[in-house]
């Protein structure tokens, strides 16, 4: 207990008392002692919130320290630790649904845990900068790095990234080299042909993401596979760029084509850009056309009419990204490979049989 460390309290303004707020001063631990009446032993085991004090003295160095305005020396407790207690993070897109909802359940998880987030956007995918933001992250201080991917290019033999630094890798396909947490792209897409299919719709057109994207490649792989075994013939596919303007542009092509009933679109803001263009071509969503789109993002229900969608848990890719990399960093046997996370059809009214079977 701390009672063996404990001083005479300091009450008064007497002569050993600190001074708080003296220009160009800091205060020091030995301060917050004083002022408290501990030992400086105590002031750390209460500052890295250690066991063995008592609440009563835990409080009385809480308010010496927010008296005196003390803050704890982070990096000396680092070094003392041997650890941090931070997380990198390195994304190359802050503007698609899917980055920005992963980065912010991350950032939860961590928190929950005790961690701090340190984030790295990378303007140019490209593999100079990859390795860049590394040695980036490096000079930062993190104890590991969760790199939420859009390209491929952890696959690439040149990407060497630093073997002392645990990596848990978002939304790629990085083989048995890295653990890998990911949406069940392939599952969500099978789910969504199905759907149509099982509406009455002879096939099902798909709106794609763009090339290089890890996650619109697996969905249009799994349109495409999901459709041959179900004895259809595949559309051509088309490929819009994550963006609304991308799914209107593609829109107007597919609302000219009679033999178009169903679209499967890769994302949910290309599908409100496409709603857009068939509501202006005079085809009716889904009396004529049924849409589906991927993500669940909150406005899909406000959509006109409220989108057929996949739901995407983009918490629990979160949690399972800071799981799996402090698992690593503990050596607790977190294996290498892909941890996939179940997608949720949610069915609501853009989705209905095809015009000859209504």
């Amino acid at each position: 207990m701390d009672t063996a460390d404990r001083t005479p309290s300091v009450t008064g303004g007497g002569r050993g008392r600190p001074r708080a707020g003296a220009r160009g001063q800091t205060a020091s631990m030995a301060d917050v002692a004083r002022l408290a009446g501990v030992s400086s032993q105590t002031v750390s085991r209460v500052s890295n919130g250690y066991a063995g004090v008592t609440e009563e003295t835990r409080q009385q160095v809480l308010a010496a320290m927010k008296e005196l305005g003390y803050r704890p020396n982070s990096a000396a407790r680092a070094l003392k630790r041997g650890e941090f207690r931070t997380i990198g993070v390195i994304t190359f897109s802050l503007s698609t649904t899917g980055n920005v909802r992963t980065l912010e359940a991350i950032a939860n998880s961590a928190a929950h845990e005790g961690y701090a987030v340190t984030l790295l956007p990378v303007a140019v995918p490209t593999q100079d900068e990859v390795r860049g933001a590394f040695t980036r992250l490096e000079e930062l201080a993190v104890d590991a790095v969760i790199v939420i991917m859009e390209v491929h290019l952890l696959d690439a033999a040149t990407i060497a990234l630093p073997p002392h630094v645990q990596v848990v890798v978002v939304d790629s396909d990085a083989g048995d080299r890295y653990n890998v947490v990911d949406t069940d792209q392939a599952g969500g897409s099978r789910a969504a042909v199905r759907h149509l299919l099982g509406l009455g719709h002879g096939t099902v057109w798909h709106l794609g993401g763009p090339e290089g994207s890890f996650a619109a490649q697996r969905r249009a792989d799994a349109w495409h596979a999901a459709l041959v075994e179900a004895g259809r013939t595949p559309p051509p596919l088309l490929r819009g760029d994550w963006s609304a303007e991308s799914g209107y542009r593609t829109g107007l092509e597919l609302a000219a084509r009679e033999d178009c009933t169903a679209v499967f679109v890769a994302n949910d803001q290309m599908a409100l850009g496409l709603l857009r263009a068939l509501h202006e071509r005079g085809r009716r969503v889904p009396e004529d056309v049924s849409v589906i789109g991927f993500d669940d993002i909150p406005e899909a229900s406000s959509f006109l009419p409220p989108l057929t969608t996949l739901h995407q848990d983009f918490a629990e890719v979160g949690r399972l990204c800071v799981k799996n990399v402090l698992r690593k960093m503990r050596h607790e046997g977190a294996e290498r490979g892909t941890t996939l996370v179940p997608t949720r059809l949610v069915v609501r009214e853009s989705t209905a049989p095809p015009p000859s079977q209504a």
